[in-house]
């Protein structure tokens, strides 16, 4: 595999960004590059289910239209709880209690529901079934004119979700011998991977927004790297090993990160405190322009209060991004990368690469605004 991927490494360099671009492109792009996991709860989150299908169901909302058009939030989040495979109607939903039955709805007829009627229409604007497809579900009749979803789940995140997603992509294409589809998804596998290992990532207060920290995700992420990587930082971490459960490996690296969040925020806020005011920022000439960063010794300062942490998550990227290639490829049946090598160019790789970077000049991204 070192043949192959060296081989394309100025393609998987040039399109490791793409997945970034994407964001000017589409709204569902954004999402996929984290996950707000504080909110959810605490460590082990089980209240987050790890199926990308039973999370969509749990936390998208369902509306009912009724015959004098008005809009009843029938299920929600906040509104349902669970008890022995049953959700009950929560008291926050008092209007919407005669749709309910007393004994409440089956747990996995309704989600057997939202995967067969609303969840084929995720990257619909709209969400919309039939009534009496629902009705069968809570076991009443009720009055109603249209069923509607709406997805509030995954404008906070579905990174681990995309992860699992993009390994099954890339394990096809190879399977499939598809080799324009297998550097694209490695490229962007990879991106991901490192969205992954990055603590801000995995929270609400992704730039510390919220902590009086504005432009702390470039800093942790970005600026630290660039100044330092090339010159300190240890690049063989040995060889890729295969990954036995995939979505468990996603899952675990997001928590990895997640536990080092108030690491990253508390040290620089307590670090800014300290170090002298007119010292932690500089301006540089970056492409073409002047540019506030964070000076040199700050940054230093800052990577040695972490005790190398950057470089460790830098370090567990590099392994993981390998051990996923490598997974892939082995699940595929482990065929031949050498007949890849003549292979054309994928017509459709090249329409949507072409649809994005026409889009990324035109400079406005959907969803939170980039770190």
């Amino acid at each position: 595999m070192i043949g192959f991927y060296k081989k394309h490494i100025e393609y998987l360099t040039e399109h490791a960004v793409d997945p970034d671009k994407r964001r000017y492109a589409t709204r569902h792009e954004a999402p996929r590059h984290f996950l707000d996991l504080d909110r959810y709860g605490t460590f082990p989150f089980d209240h987050i289910p790890r199926r990308w299908a039973e999370a969509c169901a749990r936390f998208s909302d369902v509306y009912v239209i009724t015959p004098d058009s008005d809009t009843l939030l029938l299920v929600g989040y906040e509104q349902v709880r669970e008890e022995k495979g049953r959700w009950l109607l929560a008291d926050t939903l008092a209007p919407s209690r005669r749709y309910w039955p007393a004994e409440g709805i089956d747990k996995k007829a309704y989600l057997a529901w939202f995967t067969q009627r609303l969840l084929p229409q995720f990257y619909e604007e709209e969400w919309r079934t039939s009534c009496d497809s629902l009705k069968q579900v809570f076991g009443v009749d009720f009055p109603c004119s249209e069923v509607i979803g709406v997805d509030t789940f995954s404008a906070h995140g579905v990174l681990p979700y995309n992860l699992v997603q993009v390994q099954r992509r890339l394990t096809e294409a190879f399977r499939s011998g598809n080799l324009p589809v297998i550097l694209r998804q490695s490229a962007e596998l990879g991106h991901y991977i490192g969205d992954a290992h990055v603590p801000l990532h995995t929270t609400e207060n992704y730039n510390g927004q919220l902590t009086g920290q504005l432009g702390i995700h470039a800093f942790w992420e970005s600026r630290i790297p660039e100044l330092f990587a090339d010159q300190k930082y240890d690049y063989f971490v040995g060889p890729a090993v295969y990954i036995p459960d995939v979505e468990e490996y996603y899952w675990n690296m997001v928590f990895d990160s997640h536990r080092l969040v108030d690491s990253v925020l508390l040290i620089e806020k307590q670090l800014s405190l300290t170090f002298p005011p007119d010292k932690q920022y500089c301006y540089e000439e970056r492409l073409g322009a002047t540019i506030r960063t964070q000076c040199k010794e700050y940054a230093a300062a800052y990577q040695e209060a972490m005790k190398g942490m950057v470089e460790r998550r830098w370090r567990e990227t590099i392994k993981s991004i390998g051990s996923a290639w490598y997974t892939a490829w082995v699940d595929a049946g482990q065929p031949d990368l050498l007949r890849l090598n003549g292979a054309q160019a994928d017509p459709l790789t090249s329409k949507l690469i072409k649809e994005m970077d026409a889009a990324f000049k035109k400079g406005q991204a959907f969803g939170r605004p980039h770190e």
